[in-house]
């Protein structure tokens, strides 16, 4: 088994509002080891993003960890000051952002963006090192050196995404979150920009996180993936397992909704109701609301999120929708 890069244990965050907190992450824990990736799915507003940015510590003001422990090669980031996570940020965990215009200044280079990353973290790197590896960071993403002291704008969206990709790997760090890395990219350009990642993942042994709404997404880059619903994770086991035999209602349900290009055709089934308000969730399990196997002990107690077998994990008095 391969060492844990991270390890997430009881997590929770609550963003503070004038109307009370709202309910974010709650007791979330997983872990990812070297060279995995692990993918999170779920609706908008499930928490995945939250997540995210817990783990990277970029929260904004009103974000409040409450509890938990995030483990990066057995460092707690939660307890680290402004000063500390600025310096373990990007040299041991780094981010792909969604939108990778809004990532990159549009007043400086793409090449100044990633030079200006690498003088701060790595010190020992001479100039002409540093240009060298901008190079080949370049040659790694598919991008062409010659355009590197373009701008942001002049870059195609595919072109931007790679942009992207290079600057989170600039440092060298353990793990990578990558938070819709294809977002408003068409699907060629998609799939090419996904078998890149794999490929320099495998290549240089990384950690990842894909976060993403995708289902498509997640099934082709993730070795396990975790299902999200209402701040909670409800499942998690590895991606063959999720999609070929979920046991949590809600992931069933994920599963049904999704429309398939080989076996039978089959109606696509949809889930009833809407993601609950995060201001006031429902007690004990948070899906009981929607859930067609929901019974009384559900709407009471919330279920352990444990091992069904297999390390096939998830939270439901109900598990295949079974009594």
């Amino acid at each position: 088994m391969a060492e844990n890069v991270l390890q997430v244990q009881d997590l929770t965050m609550h963003y503070v509002t004038r109307k009370g907190p709202v309910f974010a992450v709650d007791d979330v824990s997983f872990h990812v080891g070297r060279g995995e990736s692990v993918g999170l799915v779920g609706e908008s507003g499930c928490g995945k993003t939250s997540i995210a940015i817990s783990l990277i510590r970029l929260l904004p003001e009103n974000a409040d960890i409450k509890k938990g422990q995030i483990l990066i090669n057995g460092t707690d980031v939660v307890p680290l000051s402004h000063n500390e996570m600025n310096a373990f940020r990007w040299r041991r965990i780094s981010m792909v952002f969604q939108a990778a215009m809004n990532a990159l200044n549009p007043v400086y280079t793409v090449e100044q963006q990633i030079l200006e990353a690498m003088r701060q973290h790595l010190k020992g790197m001479s100039e002409a090192e540093m240009n060298k590896k901008v190079d080949d960071l370049f040659r790694l993403v598919d991008l062409d050196p010659r355009f590197k002291d373009q701008y942001p704008h002049q870059y195609s969206g595919g072109m931007r995404q790679r942009a992207v990709i290079a600057m989170a790997l600039c440092c060298d760090p353990d793990i990578i979150i990558a938070d819709e890395p294809t977002t408003a990219l068409d699907v060629i350009v998609q799939d090419q920009i996904l078998k890149r990642i794999r490929e320099i993942q495998s290549q240089l042994n990384m950690a990842m996180i894909y976060i993403s709404h995708d289902i498509a997404v997640i099934a082709e880059v993730s070795d396990r993936v975790g299902v999200m619903y209402a701040g909670n994770l409800v499942e998690m086991a590895t991606t063959e397992a999720i999609f070929h035999r979920p046991i949590h209602p809600y992931t069933m349900g994920l599963m049904s909704a999704f429309p398939s290009i080989i076996g039978e055709k089959t109606k696509l089934v949809t889930l009833p109701g809407e993601p609950p308000d995060l201001l006031n969730p429902p007690p004990a399990c948070r899906y009981h609301p929607r859930c067609p196997y929901a019974t009384d002990i559900c709407k009471e107690q919330a279920p352990e999120f444990k091992d069904h077998g297999d390390g096939h994990y998830a939270a439901c008095w109900h598990p295949g929708g079974k009594g």
